[in-house]
């Protein structure tokens, strides 16, 4: 089978691009795997971040092209062009936001006339941060597509509401393995990094859905009670001043690492901390739950959309109510004050042995067997 691959991959920087990737990778021992990319992504006035390129991020063993550019129709006729001279089977096209949808449906539109079928993985069907026409370039993107990944229940909902009995698979989200390369322990990691007591990592680009600011008001109360560290690693998408404010009033217990961390910094981080804090206001899923997984580390996560579900309570985590400052302190504090590390740990362990990339890859290809691709099967 013949499979084109559309979205981000490196260099562009971060999971998506990595989760496409590893996906292609997996797909590469099973058939004909090649990649397009971007030329642009982002224009830069709509890039809230540093940059958008990681020049040392591993690019993934399957040949990729650089045609589309997500604001010339020129380059979406020449990715469709250039896919079709491929004709595969099937598109795998990794979705995340609106904003792409006339890049990718005029890209992917006149391979579905030629009987190839589009498979979306689909991150959020319904964005985190609304904006106009949202609705009408999701629907674009859904009639130029014909099957679906998805990681959540509340992303399962969402696809069964905008268009109910379309074909899907639902999957875990795999770990993102690639992380762990041994290097470090977890006294080596905190040696690296100057870091000892109790250790709090929140990790990723930062917006206000995310919730940071919740987690830096509940924060004086676990430092009443714990002598802890918390390090916020991440890129500002957004105003920084009152994270920065609620930081400083939290003294020097907040170590903040406000840029873009680069893939080989990631280790150290997660394997120095004790608890990875994700205090999000809206989710359906986030890759940072793979990566602590992947890098055996425990997660308190709040309790919406899917990103809970990525939790097993009292086996791999903890689950506190959104937004409430103090129910998050309680459920730092109660980590370490009932030495729950080593329990939550041994469960990370047996997650990390069930999610794999191969899994994810034969999902893939069953789905794409039951959407019946007229070509690109050999």
């Amino acid at each position: 089978m013949r499979i084109a691959l559309l979205g981000p991959l490196a260099p562009w920087r971060g999971g998506l691009a990595q989760y496409l990737g590893l996906l292609g990778e997996a797909l590469a021992t099973r058939g004909d795997v090649r990649g397009w990319t971007f030329t642009r992504q982002y224009p830069g006035f709509l890039f809230p971040g540093e940059t958008q390129i990681d020049p040392d991020a591993k690019r993934p063993a399957i040949p990729v092209e650089a045609t589309l550019d997500s604001i010339a129709p020129m380059s979406w006729r020449r990715t469709a062009a250039s896919i079709e001279r491929f004709e595969p089977a099937a598109v795998i096209l990794k979705w995340w936001v609106p904003f792409f949808a006339p890049a990718f449906a005029s890209s992917v539109g006149p391979l579905r006339r030629r009987g190839t079928r589009v498979v979306l993985v689909c991150d959020n069907l319904v964005p985190h941060e609304t904006r106009p026409f949202d609705r009408e370039l999701t629907a674009w993107m859904m009639r130029n597509s014909d099957g679906y990944l998805v990681m959540s229940d509340s992303v399962e909902r969402d696809l069964e509401r905008l268009k109910s009995g379309a074909p899907r698979r639902r999957v875990p989200h795999p770990l993102y393995s690639q992380f762990d390369r041994g290097r470090f322990t977890r006294a080596s990691a905190r040696e690296k990094l100057g870091l000892e007591g109790d250790v709090v990592l929140f990790f990723g680009y930062i917006r206000h859905y995310k919730g940071l600011d919740t987690l830096l008001e509940a924060w004086p109360e676990v430092c009443a009670r714990r002598a802890a560290t918390l390090v916020v690693a991440g890129e500002f998408y957004e105003d920084e001043a009152p994270c920065r404010a609620l930081a400083a009033a939290a003294g020097d217990s907040v170590r903040m690492l406000s840029r873009y961390v680069p893939d080989d910094e990631v280790e150290a981080l997660f394997k120095a901390a004790d608890v990875v804090v994700l205090p999000y206001r809206t989710a359906t899923q986030s890759g940072v739950t793979q990566v602590a997984c992947a890098l055996g580390v425990p997660v308190i996560t709040t309790d919406i959309g899917g990103l809970s579900e990525t939790v097993i309570p009292e086996e791999t985590g903890l689950v506190v109510p959104p937004e409430q400052p103090a129910a998050l302190a309680h459920g730092i504090t109660r980590f370490f004050d009932e030495d729950l590390a080593p329990r939550l740990r041994a469960g990370v362990e047996r997650v990390r042995r069930a999610n794999s990339w191969d899994a994810l890859a034969l999902s893939a290809l069953d789905l794409i067997g039951e959407l019946r691709p007229e070509r690109g099967v050999r």
